[in-house]
């Protein structure tokens, strides 16, 4: 996925199991939103890309799709414009859209953004996997 790496070039998307969160507080659009939540760290760190990479006014795509030993993984990419049926909210300022099904993959999701010694990425602490690979970049459900 060479965008992907490309807008976020230290991303290491990984899978974790979580307790449901409820809805994100600062959500609003005039679709139900789904439940995924950034952390703070998070917001931070997609705010830091879209300002250095000059896309001010793009969207933050959050997909699952079909990926990886386990069957699905994740898809972040920063889209100036979003397909018509997507759903949309906001959360601290970071415009979010994701389709339906994805939607229903990602409900109680919160999105961390980590640092350690092997690098950095986006960890998905996501209570509808039910497994996930030895390397965390793809979960079944």
């Amino acid at each position: 996925m060479p965008v992907y790496k490309e807008i976020f070039p230290s991303m290491d998307t990984q899978t974790a199991q979580a307790t449901p969160s409820a809805s994100p507080d600062s959500a609003s659009s005039s679709h139900a939103a789904p439940t995924l939540k950034l952390t703070e760290r998070a917001v931070v760190q997609v705010n830091e890309v879209i300002k250095e990479q000059g896309f001010e006014g793009y969207t933050l795509s959050i997909r699952v799709v079909p990926a990886g030993c386990n069957g699905l993984g994740y898809d972040l990419n920063l889209l100036k414009e979003v397909k018509a049926d997507d759903i949309l909210w906001e959360q601290d300022g970071v415009k979010i859209a994701t389709d339906g099904l994805s939607a229903t993959y990602l409900a109680g999701t919160e999105v961390d953004y980590v640092k350690h010694d092997q690098g950095a990425g986006f960890k998905f602490s996501n209570p509808n996997a039910k497994q996930s690979c030895g390397c965390g970049t793809s979960f079944s459900t």
